[in-house]
């Protein structure tokens, strides 16, 4: 909402607009494979000059966490990688890419629920320092006020920002 409210574009990529009820977006496109999501940010990173690219890789979730699909999770990780590898080359000086989860999803437990694993934070971009470790984070609101500070829309009521850590740039 902050985004949205102060200008800036907000596209939604898969399913996150229904994950937010269709709050804080300015564009929103469905998909229906981690492929075609993969194929709407790159898209999106051509349209969009500045702003927020919200993507949401479902596959990995409900087509292979939730049937404990291990083979089928380990080819899309696999299919990801060639992904991120094509796209890592189109971040801009000031572009930031983050990817992480929303929960843990491993299909090599015997429930087919969420597991309760930490998920990874991987950020990089021209201006973040490589290699940081931000360490284990309180609460996942910790990324929400990152990105409030990086796009200074003002604090958020929740999380502790990591971008002073990770910033090349003193203004950020």
């Amino acid at each position: 909402d902050r985004l949205k409210d102060a200008g800036f574009p907000v596209v939604a990529i898969g399913k996150i607009e229904d994950l937010f009820a269709g709050r804080g977006m300015t564009s929103a496109v469905h998909t229906t494979r981690d492929d075609h999501g993969m194929d709407e940010i790159e898209a999106a990173m051509t349209a969009t000059t500045h702003g927020l690219i919200f993507g949401n890789l479902v596959d990995f979730d409900t087509v292979y966490g939730h049937r404990n699909e291990v083979r089928g999770y380990a080819e899309n990780l696999e299919r990801f990688d060639v992904r991120l590898a094509r796209l890592l080359p189109r971040l801009g000086e000031r572009d930031v890419l983050i990817v992480t989860a929303d929960h843990g999803n491993d299909p090599t437990t015997p429930s087919t629920d969420h597991s309760r694993e930490h998920v990874p934070v991987f950020v990089c971009g021209v201006s973040i320092r490589p290699a940081v470790d931000v360490g284990v984070r309180r609460t996942f609101a910790d990324l929400g006020q990152t990105l409030a500070e990086l796009f200074g829309v003002g604090a958020l009521d929740h999380g502790t920002s990591f971008l002073a850590a990770i910033s090349t740039s003193p203004d950020r």
